[in-house]
């Protein structure tokens, strides 16, 4: 498997456009929608190409088969089995 996990992709581009959008959307308050068009554009033009990438697609698909297996196994949702339990005193 690659270095990032199947629900984080590491967005190689310089700066990336998550980060541009991000800040646009900061910087703009109300009127984001109007001019942070060109980032959202970059932004979802990055996240089409992780989505179209077969081995991307792929990596997601083990990912979910693994945690659905391991779902009906255990009956526990993921993310309550990665919580930490409280320890008592």
């Amino acid at each position: 498997m690659t270095s990032h996990s199947a629900s984080e992709p590491d967005l190689l581009s310089s700066p990336p456009p998550h980060k541009d959008f991000t800040k646009c959307c900061k910087d703009s308050g109300v009127l984001m929608v109007v001019k942070c068009r060109k980032e959202n554009s970059a932004l979802k033009d990055c996240l089409t190409s992780y989505y179209k990438d077969p081995a991307f697609y792929e990596e997601c698909k083990m990912e979910y088969l693994k945690e659905r297996e391991e779902f009906r196994r255990t009956g526990i949702p993921t993310k309550k089995r990665l919580q930490k339990l409280p320890t008592s005193m």
